[in-house]
């Protein structure tokens, strides 16, 4: 036993573990192997080698290498440093890393074939049957209707031993992407950008571009042209497209595959285990050359990575919230550093972060600033609603539901937005006052009427509505309270009986095939109204539509978020901007309390620089993001004496240091979920501090109890 493996195992453990390397088992680092824990074998991945020093302790030896791909070298680099920028424990990127590789397998194809041994009669059925076998593989049922035989032939020259199944593992093969085959005819704007992409990859290393685009500008084609560079300058190279929403992946990937003449790889939660094996195979192998997927699709073990594409970089949804807690788009820019590959962040509407590198030159500027062909941006109006409410028990104003029949008159179609699920975002009893909340849970319970079920959209839980209050039994006393999507989609219907309308929502788009299903609906002209939520304000064109009403705009910028008012622009310029993307002029009516707010005046000026200029202005007086860095500390326990306790201990250990400010402990504004209580810390930094490190000492400093959870959010998104 020469030398000591150095193993990290997809579990959240802080190190390491060190086993003896058998003789002649000739490890590599990335090799994945089995090692025993305690009385199990678990399996790991090498991260290190070294020779043996003669240590004070023996060592347990490896059990096998596993017979499975190698993870290359900057994918398990990528693994470790993106650990110590989220300061957690390295086997918790790992695990992400390595959740294609746990996946079953598909099942063994079974062919059948001639075996040489000669049938005791010869029939012409049979002769078919040998005749077929000959050539290509068949199963049993595919060799019967290939011969025109029926399947007992087949089964009757298999138990004389004629024939023979054979089993035959499903390899991980995709057709390669042809980066000559023609793309789209780009105008003069996306030429030039498609230009300097092409430059940048042929300067080679890590580089990254924002390609800063208004809706509707095509930005799609420009980066595929730049993976077609990529793919043509190496035959080995590999792309990644990284999208928010597993909506948009089946609409990209149609057009992949149109401009490559091959399907690329799909990546996100929907994808059965045996899809996600064959991925993951078909990338560590370089099969697969082209990935679409959703953000842990940049776990993947790409041996190749050429450029990477982040598309709708703003997007909220690139942020992992659980486990282990990162943000897409900034681990993609780490990849590509490590990799040396190219990252190209795409928006109509990028975050101040991007922006904010695009104006010091960190990052390249490519901007779209006129949509493609003869389509232009819709006008946008603000419904004062203090002036022109709804009527009484309605959510559309008078001025948007005529703007609806006028667009519906004329054959045109209508995007009612609003992004709240459900029927209604509240339940309370008229009797007692009571919210119907989930148990043990702050949460209110939203009423769904497609199930007629109360449902808490944080943390899963749903009960039939009731028919007496829980708290005082009064009976027909609870009420719904506000809108959700199913109870403005009922109001269309009210009002336009002869409209068809469909709703878009993550309760009513169970996987992407049904996205796809509902969007190619949209796109056909077989619906007139669409009551949607973010889940199709984004990325889809929908030629027919020139109406978007916005049903609250005002919704995104309730609460204490200090990315409300960015989050709040960039939700409604997307939302939109689905509105006239062809030839036909497009119009979008937001509905609003404040018409006077910054965000409803920039919005309606489509004065996105002046909005962006006047938030930026507010973050660097504040020293907040992209001026300075967040971080958050979230503590939870069942025990809220235990919590209080522990939480002051913990603010004693924070570390002094210039540059740093810890705000906190204070209750969270969620403080009870599933039966925690929570507390939290909101950290802030000097951009030049190295927040990782003073968060990683800082736990370093306290040892929680096991009944205490810690978890370090670096940049958070969420403040609840």
């Amino acid at each position: 036993m020469n030398r000591i493996a150095s193993v990290l195992l997809p579990m959240p453990l802080p190190e390491a573990f060190d086993y003896a390397e058998p003789e002649g088992m000739n490890l590599q680092l990335g090799d994945q192997v089995a090692a025993p824990l305690g009385p199990r074998l678990v399996r790991g991945v090498v991260v290190g080698l070294r020779e043996a020093a003669g240590g004070n302790r023996p060592l347990k030896p490896l059990e096998a290498i596993l017979d499975e791909p190698r993870l290359p070298p900057g994918t398990l680099e990528f693994v470790q440093w993106a650990a110590r920028y989220s300061v957690d424990w390295p086997g918790q990127p790992l695990a992400i890393a390595l959740r294609g590789a746990r996946a079953p397998k598909p099942k063994p194809t079974r062919i059948v074939e001639a075996t040489g041994v000669a049938p005791g009669r010869m029939t012409p059925a049979r002769t078919k049957v040998l005749q077929a076998a000959a050539g290509q593989g068949f199963g049993p049922p595919d060799l019967a209707r290939a011969a025109g035989v029926g399947a007992g032939v087949v089964k009757a020259l298999i138990d004389e031993g004629v024939l023979a199944i054979r089993l035959v593992e499903a390899i991980a093969t995709y057709e390669s992407p042809d980066p000559a085959r023609p793309g789209s005819q780009l105008n003069p704007s996306q030429e030039a950008a498609a230009e300097a992409l092409k430059a940048m990859l042929a300067e080679g290393g890590f580089n990254v571009a924002l390609l800063d685009g208004v809706t509707g500008s095509g930005k799609t084609e420009v980066y595929l042209e730049a993976a077609a560079a990529a793919l043509a300058a190496d035959p080995t190279a590999q792309v990644l497209i990284l999208l928010p929403e597993i909506a948009l992946t089946q609409a990209v990937i149609a057009r992949v595959t149109e401009r490559f003449g091959a399907e690329p790889g799909e990546w996100h939660s929907d994808v059965t285990p045996p899809a996600r094996r064959r991925v993951w195979e078909g990338v560590a192998n370089n099969r697969c050359r082209i990935v679409v997927g959703a953000r842990s699709a940049l776990f993947l073990p790409f041996p190749n990575l050429a450029l990477i594409v982040v598309d709708e970089e703003h997007d909220a949804s690139f942020k992992q919230e659980e486990g282990f807690i990162y943000h897409a788009r900034d681990l993609a820019v780490a990849r590509g550093k490590i990799e040396g590959a190219a990252v190209l962040l795409a928006s109509a509407t990028p975050s101040l972060e991007s922006l904010r590198n695009a104006e010091q030159g960190r990052y390249r500027w490519l901007s779209l600033s006129a949509r493609h062909g003869q389509a232009r941006l819709p006008d946008i109006a603000l419904i004062d609603l203090r002036q022109s409410p709804p009527d009484h028990g309605r959510w559309l104003s008078p001025q948007l539901v005529k703007a609806m029949g006028e667009t519906f008159a004329r054959g045109e179609q209508t995007l009612l937005f609003l992004n709240r699920r459900g029927y209604a975002p509240l339940v309370l009893c008229k009797a007692c006052g009571e919210r119907m909340t989930a148990p043990d849970t702050d949460s209110w319970l939203v009423e769904h009427r497609y199930t007629g079920r109360l449902v808490c959209h944080l943390t899963g839980f749903s009960m039939p509505k009731p028919k007496a209050c829980p708290h005082c039994g009064a009976h027909d006393s609870l009420v719904s309270i506000g809108p959700g999507v199913e109870r403005v989609e009922e109001e269309a219907k009210t009002l336009f009986p002869q409209a068809r309308v469909a709703v878009f929502s993550s309760d009513t788009v169970f996987d992407a095939r049904e996205a796809r299903r509902l969007i190619e609906a949209m796109a056909d002209g077989h619906i007139d109204i669409l009551v949607a939520t973010q889940a199709a304000a984004k990325g889809h064109n929908f030629p027919g539509l020139t109406l978007v009403g916005v049903v609250d705009a005002d919704l995104g910028l309730r609460g204490g978020d200090l990315r409300a008012a960015e989050r709040t622009y960039q939700l409604l310029a997307q939302a939109t901007g689905r509105a006239g993307r062809k030839d036909r002029p497009g119009q979008a009516l937001l509905q609003t309390w404040a018409p006077e707010h910054p965000v409803m005046q920039a919005l309606a000026a489509q004065d996105r620089d002046a909005f962006v200029a006047a938030e930026m202005a507010e973050r660097e007086l504040a020293g907040l993001p992209p001026f300075g860095r967040l971080a958050a500390v979230i503590v939870s326990a069942i025990d809220p004496a235990q919590l209080e306790s522990f939480v002051q201990i913990m603010a004693q250990a924070a570390p002094n240091s210039a540059g740093v400010e810890v705000y906190g402990p204070a209750d969270a504004p969620l403080g009870l979920i599933r039966g925690r209580r929570r507390k939290r810390f909101l950290v802030r930094a000097d951009r030049m501090v190295d927040l990782s490190a003073y968060m990683a000492t800082w736990r370093a400093r306290v040892k929680p109890p096991g009944a205490i959870r810690v978890a370090i959010d670096i940049d958070p998104y969420s403040f609840l």
